[in-house]
């Protein structure tokens, strides 16, 4: 590497890190990104059919819920979603019932189908804005669905606070089951977590009825896209660590850059 390009990468580095530092938390990025950001653009149809797929009664001896809200929840997701997008959010529904069912919990059948269904409506183009995390852009887009179809707001915030912690398990985990099974299923489906929890025979089913249809590769494809086109979005997420991987000189810095470059003198 030449003297001139070393200076312009430590040039990056440091203007992302002058943009860090004196930030402890992504909470504060976006708290500030938010009051100037634009709307997304409209939702438009990503590779789903346009008539909306009628979805089975039950799966592995789990209840699909067919309340006017959960047809059109269902029917919008198909509409905004890709096929793998949105045979995942079913999984991730189905997972986290057949796991919470089998414990005895009670919840709110129709609320966790909500909000599985729609929790990864931030991965969707149509939803992404600049500097958000996809979790809260995801929990925005959900939020703004319900209140348009008038869904008490006590719904509407509990459906956001699912989605936008599902993948922190370790918080979502300690909230109420309608949260907590969003995290539950989600990463079950993304990561096998703790999949032996699930019988073969209900798996089977559940991957027959919503098939995978190249799931790791979109979901690496789209993670990367996100580090691609909003990176700041990923300081102190997991998908920093595969933007640091295949991108080079992906320059959004780390907990310890952040630490180091606090404006202390020690």
């Amino acid at each position: 590497m030449t003297d001139e390009n070393k200076s312009a990468k430590k040039f990056a580095r440091r203007t992302m890190l002058q943009h860090g530092a004196g930030i402890a938390a992504v909470g504060a990025i976006s708290a500030l990104a938010t009051s100037v950001s634009t709307a997304p653009a409209a939702a438009r149809t990503t590779g789903a059919k346009s008539t909306p797929r009628t979805l089975p009664s039950t799966v592995a001896g789990v209840r699909i819920p067919d309340s006017q809200l959960a047809r059109e929840v269902a029917a919008y997701a198909q509409k905004v979603c890709s096929e793998t997008i949105f045979n995942h959010s079913l999984r991730t529904y189905l997972f986290g019932a057949l796991v919470f069912d089998r414990r005895g919990v009670t919840y709110d059948r129709e609320l966790v189908f909500v909000a599985a269904v729609l929790h990864d409506l931030g991965l969707i183009e149509a939803f992404r804005t600049p500097t958000e995390r996809f979790e809260v852009d995801g929990a925005d887009a959900a939020r703004k669905f319900l209140t348009e179809r008038h869904v008490p707001a006590e719904w509407a915030e509990l459906v956001w606070d699912a989605i936008a912690l599902h993948t922190n398990v370790g918080i979502a985990t300690r909230k109420r089951p309608e949260i907590a099974m969003v995290s539950v299923g989600s990463g079950m489906d993304f990561a096998g977590n703790d999949l032996q929890q699930i019988p073969s025979d209900a798996l089977e089913d559940v991957l027959t009825t919503f098939p995978r249809k190249g799931f790791k590769k979109n979901a690496i494809d789209t993670i990367l896209s996100l580090c691609r086109t909003k990176p700041m979005a990923e300081l102190m997420h997991p998908f920093a660590e595969v933007g640091r991987r295949h991108i080079p000189d992906f320059s959004v810095p780390t907990v310890e850059d952040l630490v180091l470059a606090a404006p202390f003198a020690e």
